[in-house]
C-alpha cells in the first residue's frame, strides 16, 4: 500500500467516526475528494458530468460501511461504480438515439426504422449517427451555416443540429445561452432543420424518398 493509500484510509477513518453532517466528518470527506478526484476515470462523453454526481452521491452515503478498504483503494472502488454508471448512461443513449433516429419520417407520415440493417451485432446504432454527425459538421455546400432564426443570426440549422440532436442539449439550455424562446427554436428547427436532415437520409437510404 502506498503512503497516500495509507494516508486515505485515515482521513475515511477518521471522518466515519462522525456523524453524517458534522463539520468533522465532512472536513476528512472533503480531503478524501481532493486527493481521489485526480484518480477517477474519465471519458469525453456528454453524460461523463452527470455519472460523475452520481458517483460522488454514492460516495458520501456509502463511505462508511459500504467501502471496504481490504478490497482495494477508494479511487478503485469509486472508479467501479462510475463506470458502471456510464454504462448506464450509454445504454440509455443509445435507447434514446435509436428511437430518435427511427422516428424520421417518409413523404407519407409514416414511420421509418433507418437503423434496420446498420446496427453492429450490440445493436448500436452509432454508424448511422457519426454519419449524420460527419454530414452536419461538414455542411459541403453551406447550406445548414447559411439558415438562421431571423434577429438570431448565430442560431442555425448547423448548430441546433449538432447541439440537439447530436450533443443532447436541452432546449432550455439553447433558449438561455442564445436568448432565443423555445418555441422560436423548436419550430425553426421543426420547419427548417428537419426537413434537411430527412434530405439527407434519404440521400444515404436511410429514408424512402
Amino acid at each position: 500500500m502506498s503512503d497516500l493509500d495509507h494516508q486515505l484510509r485515515e482521513w475515511v477513518t477518521e471522518a466515519c467516526r462522525h456523524p453524517p453532517g458534522s463539520p468533522l466528518r465532512q472536513r476528512h470527506l472533503t480531503k478524501v475528494i481532493r486527493v481521489v478526484s485526480n484518480k477517477l476515470w474519465r471519458e469525453s462523453v456528454p453524460y461523463y458530468q452527470d455519472a460523475l454526481q452520481q458517483t460522488w452521491v454514492y460516495f458520501c452515503k456509502n463511505i462508511c460501511g459500504g467501502y471496504n478498504p481490504n478490497l482495494g483503494s477508494v479511487a478503485t472502488w469509486l472508479n467501479a461504480y462510475l463506470k458502471r454508471r456510464l454504462q448506464d448512461f450509454y445504454i440509455d443513449t443509445q435507447k434514446r438515439r435509436k428511437n430518435e433516429i427511427s422516428s424520421w419520417q417518409d413523404k407519407d407520415g409514416e414511420v421509418v426504422d433507418i437503423t434496420e440493417g446498420l446496427a453492429d451485432e450490440r445493436g448500436d446504432v452509432e454508424p448511422v449517427w457519426e454519419k449524420v454527425k460527419a454530414w452536419a459538421q461538414e455542411d459541403a455546400d453551406g447550406e445548414l451555416r447559411k439558415l438562421h432564426i431571423e434577429g438570431y443570426p448565430e442560431v442555425t440549422c448547423q448548430v441546433l443540429i449538432l447541439r440537439r440532436l447530436l450533443s443532447e442539449t436541452s432546449w432550455k439550455a439553447l433558449s438561455e445561452e442564445f436568448g432565443a424562446p423555445i418555441p422560436t427554436l423548436s419550430s425553426f428547427y421543426r420547419r427548417q432543420c428537419m426537413p434537411r436532415l430527412r434530405k439527407f437520409g434519404e440521400s444515404e437510404g436511410y429514408v424512402s424518398s
